[in-house]
């Protein structure tokens, strides 16, 4: 029998050494092929494998990624410069108008700001930026205003990557690029992320949340995380509760140690948002204040915001949700159909936070934004499968929410801004004059910014509408001068020494106070384009009557 240290190569192993069964058998392997007398190492030939090509593939992901980035930034900047309309009161009475009263010490809050029911850790964030502009002295009224929105657009921009890359991970990279297509050309997410709603920031954090979320086969999920975005989307607007409160039953269903979860996670950050976003409420209002127990006391229990508008309950299945996901409604509505087992916690979701907002009287398209995302995962899961109607389909979806979106971004109200715009060049009369402007707003309350727009304290008034709060007849200002205005204004302004210098109104009103206009020698000095679909009380077109 051949000693088992004798190496037919010729090579003998001393005793001492300690050799392996592999080691022998490989020697003896190479002695055979005749390569055992050579000193130079065995060259492989490069596979194309995935073992050889990971880290280009790492490198490619790196590339793509970097792309995203800066597409996503360059495109919601782009967004941000081409909207120049106003959509709600909120996006000014809830965030700048707030935030200007707060550093320069002269504005106007509403009556939810009075009755605590607004948090000040939205505004708050605004306000920081005011008063370092303000600290370097440029706080201009260009800045004012496209600061804060430029920020909300990078803001928005990140969410964007993250989205695609949660995608990304979770699909082909064929379904994440689609998937990014279909969030990317959504005429209302080009309609309202770049705006200072809080809707719009409850819409960004909700995607960056599902980053993290524990997503079936979701490889970047972090309950830490995740948890603490919630909380800050509930704080900026507690209705957040209702998108995510499937998604957190889901993620405590699937939690294998529901405890832990509970005492280590949920309660501490829980706990540390209250007490943040309460002291923060109690310093600005001067009071002990819970704003989350306010707003559902408020809005639920006495229906307060019933008083902006009711609808019947169907209204978001028979016209809110089509028109927030627009052209996307057919390719949603397929994606449903291949992904409901695998997205069926986000399905849920979305019709879970549609039927709750549907039990609301009170309805706006706004409200129902932050799923749109989840939406958007269905509509990319759609498109990539459509191989022969792919291109055709992703050109009538991008031009026809392309056309919406400009429309709505450009043309449609932009009067409220415009407006302001002109009465901004008051501010330097106000200066050289001896004749201090005197503006009054006669148009329905909060149709246009206030001095953040302005940023001077020129005396401004507009009509007033704070809701019935239990007061025996009660009959808000703007709707006792609807009823008559001509009485309205004789019985205001009795002598022509307290008569305002300028007037600004909807066309739909002129006719019906011209008496009072040309008695007052009041003067049309300018015309603001508004709509194309007046409805009621306000009109096509905004004039500003001056007092000659």
């Amino acid at each position: 029998m051949q000693d088992p240290f004798i190496l037919k190569s010729g090579i003998r192993v001393p005793a001492e050494v300690s050799c392996s069964r592999h080691y022998v058998l490989m020697e003896n392997i190479r002695s055979r092929l005749n390569i055992g007398n050579k000193a130079e190492d065995v060259k492989l030939r490069k596979r194309k494998s995935q073992l050889y090509s990971k880290e280009d593939e790492n490198i490619l992901k790196e590339g793509e990624l970097r792309r995203v980035v800066l597409f996503s930034v360059a495109f919601r900047l782009i967004n941000c410069l081409l909207v120049q309309t106003s959509f709600v009161p909120d996006e000014y009475w809830q965030s700048l108008e707030v935030s200007h009263r707060m550093v320069f010490n002269y504005g106007y809050l509403t009556w939810e700001w009075k009755e605590g029911i607004r948090g000040f850790t939205y505004p708050l964030f605004f306000a920081f930026i005011y008063k370092i502009l303000h600290f370097l002295n440029y706080d201009s009224v260009f800045l004012l205003i496209w600061l804060p929105r430029i920020i909300q657009a990078l803001f928005a921009a990140f969410a964007d990557v993250k989205f695609f890359y949660l995608i990304r991970t979770l699909e082909r990279r064929d379904v994440a690029k689609w998937t990014f297509f279909c969030h990317m050309c959504s005429w209302f997410s080009w309609f309202c992320c770049t705006r200072t709603l809080t809707n719009s920031t409850e819409t960004t954090l909700t995607s960056l949340a599902l980053f993290y979320f524990p997503l079936p086969r979701s490889k970047t999920h972090s309950s830490k995380i995740y948890l603490s975005l919630v909380a800050l989307a509930v704080i900026v607007r507690p209705t957040a509760l209702i998108v995510w409160f499937p998604l957190l039953m889901y993620h405590f269903w699937q939690e294998n140690d529901k405890l832990r979860l509970i005492t280590h996670t949920v309660v501490p950050i829980g706990a540390v948002a209250v007490v943040i976003s309460t002291l923060i409420d109690c310093i600005f209002y001067g009071k002990w204040t819970v704003v989350q127990f306010n707003f559902l006391k408020f809005n639920v229990f006495h229906g307060v915001a019933d008083f902006y508008g009711s609808h019947p309950w169907h209204w978001y299945f028979s016209q809110g949700f089509a028109v927030v996901i627009g052209p996307h409604l057919p390719l949603f509505l397929h994606g449903c159909s291949l992904a409901f087992k695998r997205y069926k916690i986000l399905l849920a979701a979305i019709v879970w936070t549609i039927v709750v907002y549907s039990l609301l009287p009170h309805k706006e398209f706004r409200f129902i934004y932050p799923v749109l995302p989840f939406c958007m995962i269905f509509c990319g899961i759609s498109l990539a499968s459509l191989k022969a109607w792919r291109r055709a389909a992703a050109t009538v979806l991008l031009v026809s929410n392309l056309l919406a979106a400009l429309y709505t971004g450009l043309i449609h109200q932009r009067g409220s801004l415009d407006v302001m715009s002109r009465l901004q060049t008051l501010c330097d009369v106000r200066n050289i004059s001896t004749m201090q402007p005197d503006v009054l707003l006669l148009m329905p309350c909060h149709s246009t910014p206030y001095y953040s727009h302005v940023h001077c304290p020129m005396k401004m008034r507009f009509l007033e509408c704070p809701p019935d709060l239990g007061e025996e007849g009660h009959v808000d200002e703007a709707d006792r001068f609807y009823e008559e205005p001509l009485h309205w204004l004789r019985t205001s302004f009795p002598y022509k020494s307290s008569l305002p210098t300028h007037l600004v109104l909807f066309d739909v009103l002129e006719k019906e106070i011209s008496v009072f206009l040309q008695g007052n020698n009041f003067v049309r000095t300018a015309e603001m384009f508004h709509t194309h679909f007046p409805e009621g009380r306000v009109g096509g077109s905004i004039f500003i009557y001056e007092r000659h």
